[in-house]
């Protein structure tokens, strides 16, 4: 059985407060986009079981994923409901095409993804409220791709109310430079403070209008003070022509929405103004 985990951007991200426990309440909307991994699960045969000393495999392709299999979160997701349910050892299969560091949600889609497959492949008796819930224990924001759908996030990211946002019609601009943002560095430089208005009320307004009415990302002026390129990244896509910018999530991806492609010829062109960066562009059509 194969998936395709999709990326998510932030529409607006306030950091509102420090919690007791070291972490920040924040509030943000996550809005899906169709930029696409690739997720194959294949059960062991019956003379693989016979032989196996592992319960799985995986196999990556794509951008060069860290780190040892056993921390990659398809495989704890995987490890997560065969602690409950009976499962045979698994061939995973992962195509990366979504960057990692970007803000874009990649590892925890992967991860949310695994866990619906499984639930469809083996015909586990989980609703989408369980599956939501073991896939928070993940990460904060794995639970959002169960449903998959615009939502308002409160709390560390994992309280979630949907929300009536769509983007449909225009063109979305991604571009992800090859600079690690560490989200301990930026988070250093964040001031908390409850915001004005409500994000649900401003991304309720035309896209045009977020800019001057308040829509921002706060970790912006933190990131953008450290590298100060990807700052250059959104000044430009402004240039461009787009109705809004903005960076997504900590960094350090950022993306523009436009009424129409800035580029003739994406590839081309995107490669003469952002040299050695991943960029990604498409007309949303949900």
């Amino acid at each position: 059985m194969i998936v395709f985990p999709n990326a998510k951007i932030n529409l607006g991200l306030d950091v509102v407060e420090r919690r007791p426990d070291g972490y920040h309440n924040l509030e943000t909307v996550f809005y899906p986009i169709p930029l696409e991994d690739a997720l194959e699960v294949v059960p062991f045969t019956e003379s693989e079981q016979a032989v196996a000393t592992t319960d799985f495999t995986l196999d990556i392709k794509g951008i060069e994923v860290a780190g040892s299999p056993e921390d990659n979160l398809v495989v704890k997701a995987y490890r997560l409901l065969a602690a409950e349910f009976p499962m045979p050892p698994v061939h995973i299969y992962m195509y990366k095409h979504i960057p990692s560091g970007a803000g874009l949600g990649g590892g925890s889609s992967d991860a949310a993804y695994m866990l619906k497959l499984l639930c469809n492949l083996f015909e586990l008796p989980l609703t989408e409220d369980e599956l939501e819930e073991r896939a928070a224990r993940l990460g904060a924001d794995c639970a959002f791709f169960v449903r998959n759908r615009p939502t308002f996030a409160t709390g560390i990211g994992n309280i979630f109310t949907p929300v009536s946002i769509s983007l449909k019609g225009y063109y979305l601009l991604l571009v992800k430079p090859d600079i690690f943002v560490s989200t301990r560095d930026a988070f250093a430089l964040v001031e908390p403070k409850a915001p004005l208005q409500s994000l649900t009320r401003l991304t309720a307004l035309p896209v045009e209008a977020w800019q001057e009415a308040g829509v921002k990302n706060d970790f912006e002026h933190s990131v953008f003070t450290r590298h100060p390129a990807i700052g250059d990244i959104k000044q430009r896509l402004y240039e461009m022509g787009a109705l809004y910018a903005s960076m997504s999530g900590s960094g350090s991806s950022v993306f523009g929405i436009f009424r129409e492609p800035p580029f003739d010829k994406l590839n081309q062109e995107a490669a003469l103004h952002f040299p050695e960066s991943f960029v990604w562009g498409k007309w949303l059509t949900v």
